[in-house]
């Protein structure tokens, strides 16, 4: 590690009803990876929004190459050499990847944008980063992992002297990631700083250098990567022990009743002759690499995407899922790996999209009851720990952790028996993860189903009752729990069938 390049002193940030830094320090050094770490709300993204311009800070300094700066806008920012890669995507579907990538500095031929030159300098981009994307593609037509990418290309474009890394990992299958930090290490050995936000630990421990640790909007400490430990860090974050065992045995007994049925389900490539049964009160967990069916099993499944042939039997009764509406009818919730896209409506408030999935029960002839829809939020705000000011805070104040619950407010509001849950912890930390974990030990002992899709490994082992391994849109095998392993699922998620 080098000398220091980038310093924030002091960082003090509020927002009407949060103060959401509390003298917040960091310091970036050339040649290293620093890992920023803390629990969802605790200020990360924040101090990183600060830092590039997107946020104004109440007080504070940052000294970049050893002079004080304060950035008015990314663009600034990325002027100078600061470059952030968010966890959201923030990605336009009706363009191409290219178009993507240099949006805001097309390169021009003439006064006509060379989209031919766009396209070569994109695919230079892809080729270091070792993946197979087609910069003509439409982006809205790409996987969340490969949207994710390009918006990591998109950062390496510049000609940066410092790389934030918001959760770039949490959409992206494990060839993907070794990739990714393929790139990383690369651009650490060129003298770049990196700070690195995610919540993976075993992630944290392979990549970095030093860790940062913030809780509820304040600098904790730093600690030198090598010399600590996976509980060292989490106890900076959430001041416990958080343990993840694995599950050895299915909770569900022999007898429990089959809730769902679903006989040769078939929608396309990635969903090719799908059967499999759930029990009440069992998860069942869905595990393969990405692009193996998964999401689009559940979406067929949901009646967010149209099938092709397959029954589905809800208690022994076959039923047709034409739309989402009719699958919500039928008692099956879905929370989307995408909340933004499809969980959440992030311009209306905590209380709004609590209820939306049930408006017709909070309705007072052709007026919402404000007092009961509140009531509601306010009941899931306490049960879930979700951390907002005010069930009429906008949803997009929120921290992805945040939101996610909030997406589990509303399906549990509606009631449903059934519920997907794709990717439920996706950008949550290690403190918020428990908590989820938890709700669903909860919602499945109140006799509740879950269909859970995850593509962290040590998530199936501990959640899941039984497990169906996905393969190319095929389903390649299924374990229960008490003979489930890290290989036996692996051997399953790259065979072919």
């Amino acid at each position: 590690m080098g000398e220091v390049i980038l310093t924030m002193k002091g960082i003090d940030k509020s927002f009407p009803g949060v103060h959401a830094l509390d003298h917040v320090d960091l310091e970036v050094r050339k040649g290293e990876v620093l890992a920023l770490m803390g629990e969802n709300g605790a200020g990360k993204s924040t101090l990183m929004k600060v830092l590039t311009g997107i946020y104004k800070k109440d007080s504070g300094s940052i000294t970049f190459e050893g002079k004080e700066v304060e950035f008015d806008s990314p663009r600034a920012a990325q002027e100078a050499g600061i470059v952030i890669v968010h966890q959201e995507l923030n990605m336009l579907n009706h363009l191409t990847v290219a178009q993507n990538i240099f949006i805001g500095r097309e390169i021009m031929k003439g006064k006509i944008i060379d989209d031919a030159r766009m396209n070569q300098e994109s695919k230079k981009l892809f080729d270091r980063l070792n993946i197979s994307i087609d910069p003509t593609e439409m982006m809205g037509n790409l996987t969340v992992g490969k949207q994710q990418m390009c918006e990591i290309a998109k950062a390496i474009s510049h000609d940066a002297k410092v790389i934030v890394f918001d959760e770039p990992s949490a959409a992206l299958t494990e060839a993907e990631i070794e990739e990714l930090f393929k790139i990383i290490r690369d651009l650490r050995d060129k003298g770049l700083g990196i700070v690195y936000i995610s919540h993976r630990m075993d992630e944290i421990k392979v990549i970095t250098d030093r860790v940062t640790v913030m809780r509820d909007g304040t600098y904790v400490g730093t600690l030198i990567t090598k010399e600590c430990t996976k509980d060292d860090i989490i106890n900076m974050m959430v001041g416990r022990v958080i343990y993840e065992d694995p599950k050895t045995e299915s909770k569900v007994p022999e007898d429990a009743p089959v809730v769902l049925k679903v006989e040769h389900l078939n929608a396309g490539k990635m969903v090719q002759d799908v059967s499999f049964e759930l029990r009440k009160g069992e998860i069942l967990g869905f595990s393969g690499l990405m692009g193996a069916g998964r999401t689009e099993t559940a979406r067929a499944l949901f009646g967010a995407d149209a099938k092709e042939s397959g029954d589905i039997y809800i208690n022994g009764r076959k039923i047709e899922i034409k739309s989402p509406e009719d699958a919500v009818k039928n008692g099956i919730g879905y929370l989307s790996e995408d909340r933004k896209r499809y969980g959440i409506v992030v311009g209306k408030t905590v209380a709004e999209n609590t209820t939306m999935a049930s408006m017709k029960d909070f309705m007072k002839g052709i007026f919402i009851n404000k007092k009961k829809e509140d009531e509601v939020a306010w009941e899931y705000v306490r049960s879930l720990k979700t951390k907002t000011p005010t069930v009429d805070t906008e949803v997009v104040n929120l921290s992805g952790g945040n939101q996610q619950k909030v997406v589990i407010a509303k399906w549990l509001t509606r009631n449903c028996d059934i519920l997907i849950f794709d990717e439920p912890t996706r950008g949550i930390d290690v403190g918020a993860k428990s908590e989820i974990y938890t709700l669903m030990n909860e919602l499945v002992a109140q006799g509740k189903s879950i269909i859970m899709i995850s593509s962290e490994m040590t998530e199936i082992l501990r959640m899941s009752d039984r497990i169906v391994v996905m393969c190319e849109g095929r389903k390649t095998g299924e374990l229960d729990i008490s003979e489930a392993t890290q290989e036996n699922i692996m051997h399953m998620a790259t065979q072919r069938k």
